[in-house]
C-alpha cells in the first residue's frame, strides 16, 4: 500500500480542477448562491479523483518495455537507441517515458510522451553522443501513466539497467574504410593519388586506360591483343606506421564536447584500420611526461583489437610533453624507418621551438608527419565585426594567434617535416588523405 502511495503523482488537470473549486468557494463569500455549486463541484472532484485512482491502479493496467542499445558505443558519434513499449491492457493510456541515462551525459530531462491504444506497441528511436570514453551505466525505464481524466499519474518502473563501454569510434572507422576502398572516395573528400614512375612488385597485365603510365606498356601483350596493355604493379606492403599521440595538457582543449585527445584517438583508430587493410604494419605510442602505451608495428590479426583496447584506456595528463623521452622510446621501438603520425597541438611558436630540435632528429630516422589543430573558435571570432575598442584589441590578438598557426606550419616545412594543420572535425579525413598521398608517392 505504501509503495502504491509513493507511485502517485499529480496530473496535468488536477491543479486546474482544484483551482476552479477554490475559486468558486472564494466567490461564494460575496455571492452566497455559489456556495452549493462549489460544494457540488468539490464532491464531483473527489469522485473523479477516486475514479482516476481506481482506473490507474487496476490490476489490468500493466506495461512491458525494453531498451535496445548497442553492446558498445562509439565515441563522438550519434549512437542509435530504441525503446519499445507495449500496452497489453484493454484501455487507452497516455504515457510519459523517462529514460535514466548514464551520468556522463548530464541529462536528466529526456522524456517522451506517447499515446498507446489497447494492445498497441510503439517504438521510440533517438540517438546519444558520448563525449568521453569509459563505462556508462544506464538506469531503469520510468513510465508515468495517465487515464483520460489526467488527474493523477501512476509511476511504473521497469528494470533496464545496463552497462555499456564507449570505445573509440568504431562507426567512424567503418565509414572511412568504406570510403577509402570505394569509388566514391573522391566525392567524400578522400583523394586517391597515382604514383608515377613507380617500381612496385608486378601484379597483373591490364588494358590501358587514360592516366596509366605509358612507361608501363607491355609491348608483347599489346602485339598479341591488338590493343594497348600495361603492367600493373601493386603497392609496397608491410611498411611500419605508428600513431604517436601526445597526452599532455595541450590536448585537453575541448571542442564540441570532446577533448583534442579524443579526436586524435578516433583518428588513430581510423588510420590504423585502413593501414592494416592495405597490408601495412600498424603500431601505437602515447606519451606525455612519461611513455604510455607502446605497441610495436605489426599486421597480425589481433593488432587492431590491441589498438582499440589501448586507445580505450588513454587519458590526458596535466603535464608537459617530454620529447626527449619520446625520441629514446622510438629508438628502441621503431628500429627501422617508419611513418610516424604525431598528433599534438602547438598553440605558439615558443611551444614549437621547444620541441623542434627533437622533431628534426626524429625526422632524420623516420618520416614524421606532425598533425596539429586549428583553433576554429579564435578564427571565427577574429572575423567578426568589432562593436567597441575592447573587441578591436581582442580580435587583433585573435588574428595574431591564427597567423601564428600558419607560421608554425611554415617553420616545420623549413625543417623538412611533413605537416597537417586541420580542424578537429576534419582530422580523420585529412590524416587519411596524407597517408594515401605519401603511400602513392612511395616516400614511406
Amino acid at each position: 500500500m505504501i509503495q502504491k502511495i509513493k507511485d502517485i503523482y499529480i496530473g496535468e488537470r488536477f491543479l486546474l480542477y482544484a483551482g476552479l473549486v477554490v475559486l468558486c468557494f472564494s466567490l461564494s463569500f460575496s455571492f452566497s448562491f455559489l456556495f452549493p455549486i462549489a460544494q457540488a463541484m468539490l464532491a464531483i472532484l473527489v469522485i473523479l479523483m477516486i475514479a482516476d485512482l481506481v482506473t490507474l491502479f487496476n490490476n489490468e493496467v500493466t506495461l512491458s518495455a525494453e531498451r535496445i542499445i548497442p553492446e558498445t558505443m562509439s565515441l563522438g558519434d550519434e549512437n542509435p537507441i530504441t525503446i519499445r513499449v507495449s500496452n497489453p491492457t484493454p484501455a487507452k493510456l497516455e504515457i510519459t517515458i523517462i529514460d535514466e541515462l548514464a551520468p556522463q551525459f548530464q541529462t536528466r530531462d529526456l522524456a517522451f510522451k506517447i499515446t498507446l491504444d489497447a494492445e498497441e506497441q510503439k517504438s521510440i528511436d533517438y540517438t546519444l553522443r558520448p563525449t568521453t570514453r569509459g563505462l556508462y551505466s544506464f538506469g531503469n525505464l520510468l513510465f508515468f501513466v495517465e487515464s483520460f481524466l489526467k488527474i493523477f499519474k501512476r509511476k511504473i518502473q521497469i528494470e533496464a539497467k545496463k552497462e555499456v563501454s564507449v570505445y573509440p569510434s568504431i562507426m567512424q572507422m567503418k565509414s572511412f574504410e568504406l570510403i577509402a576502398f570505394s569509388r566514391i572516395a573522391t566525392m567524400s573528400g578522400l583523394k586517391k593519388l597515382r604514383r608515377i614512375g613507380a617500381s612496385y612488385e608486378f601484379e597483373k597485365i591490364k588494358t590501358y586506360v587514360q592516366g596509366d603510365d605509358i612507361r608501363h606498356i607491355n609491348w608483347k601483350a599489346t602485339s598479341k591483343s591488338n590493343q594497348l596493355m600495361v603492367n600493373l604493379y601493386e603497392t609496397e606492403r608491410s611498411q611500419p606506421i605508428y600513431a604517436v599521440i601526445c597526452k599532455s595538457r595541450e590536448m585537453m582543449m575541448p571542442f564540441h564536447g570532446m577533448s583534442l585527445l579524443d579526436y586524435a584517438v578516433n583518428t588513430s583508430l581510423a588510420i590504423s584500420n585502413i593501414a592494416l587493410l592495405k597490408y601495412d604494419k600498424m603500431g601505437l605510442i602515447t606519451f606525455s611526461d612519461k611513455i604510455g602505451t607502446t605497441l610495436k608495428a605489426s599486421r597480425k590479426k589481433m593488432q587492431l583489437k590491441k589498438i582499440i583496447r589501448s586507445l580505450y584506456n588513454e587519458s590526458e595528463r596535466d603535464t608537459e610533453a617530454n620529447y626527449e623521452l619520446l625520441y629514446r622510446s622510438l629508438t628502441s621501438i621503431a628500429t627501422t624507418r617508419a611513418l610516424l603520425f604525431l598528433f599534438i597541438n602547438f598553440e605558439s611558436m615558443y611551444a614549437l621551438e621547444r620541441a623542434l630540435s627533437i622533431l628534426r632528429r626524429i625526422n632524420k630516422r623516420h618520416l614524421l608527419v606532425v598533425v596539429f589543430f586549428r583553433n576554429t573558435e579564435i578564427e571565427e571570432y577574429s572575423l567578426k565585426d568589432p562593436n567597441n575598442l575592447r573587441e578591436v584589441y581582442q580580435q587583433t590578438i585573435a588574428k595574431k594567434l591564427s597567423h601564428e598557426k600558419e607560421m608554425i606550419v611554415s617553420r616545420l616545412r623549413q625543417a623538412k617535416i611533413q605537416t597537417v594543420l586541420t580542424t578537429p572535425e576534419d582530422l580523420s579525413m585529412d590524416t587519411i588523405n596524407k597517408y594515401l598521398e605519401l603511400k602513392s608517392r612511395g616516400v614511406i
